[in-house]
């Protein structure tokens, strides 16, 4: 009788990094938890073995919730896929209050309530990886995006320093940080930025398809 593969979770698997992810793991023949708040877009994916659930990162009940019905369909997550993220480009003077803590609630908060949903049962089982998808604007600054660049900064941090907590339970910790990449999350750029958005396409030449980091 052939076993059935770990139970891989996705949080911003509606587009992007994390559509892409999910169907890599669903060649390689994963069931999957694929978390976002765009619930049809997940289903129009139509892939085997796959729960999709409409949640928002910044809810910590929604998460567990759905890793909760998931894991009683699948068995316990073996795998977190930390992605969902949001920019909203401007200078620190020039934003909202709420867009700034948009950012941070989805940016930061999300990884850290998706990190509590899972780590504890993988410390248990001592068994489990949790990738938190960060960006290279965690590693080095870059004018217009303070706020999504101080949570990514913060990401890296965060997953280093559990990743040291949990070394000797045979969980593993990974960080990514991603150079430019065509996603959805750049269809929000104010007309200010536009022409800076293109230049930078224009200068860095082809940016990577979601896909390549999947």
């Amino acid at each position: 009788m052939k076993t059935q593969k770990p139970l891989i979770a996705i949080t911003g698997a509606s587009s992007g990094i994390g559509a892409a992810t999910a169907k890599k793991f669903s060649k390689e023949g994963y069931p999957l938890l694929l978390m976002a708040r765009r619930l049809e877009k997940m289903q129009s994916f139509n892939l085997p073995k796959t729960l999709c659930k409409q949640v928002d990162v910044r809810n910590l009940d929604q998460i567990r919730n759905a890793i909760q019905e998931a894991e009683e369909k699948f068995g316990p997550v073996n795998c977190l896929v930390n992605n969902a993220g949001i920019i909203f480009w401007g200078n620190f003077i020039d934003q909202t209050h709420d867009a700034k803590k948009q950012v941070v609630e989805t940016n930061l908060m999300g990884v850290i309530n998706g990190m509590e949903a899972v780590l504890k049962g993988m410390v248990q089982r001592e068994k489990g990886t949790i990738i938190n998808v960060s960006s290279v604007a965690g590693r080095r600054t870059s004018g217009g995006n303070a706020i999504y660049g101080g949570t990514k900064f913060a990401v890296h941090a965060l997953t280093e320093i559990v990743r040291q907590e949990v070394s000797g339970k045979n969980v593993r910790l990974i960080v990514i940080a991603p150079g430019l990449t065509e996603t959805e999350i750049f269809s929000n750029i104010p007309e200010a930025f536009k022409q800076r958005y293109h230049e930078l396409k224009e200068e860095t030449g082809t940016w990577l398809p979601a896909s390549s980091i999947a």
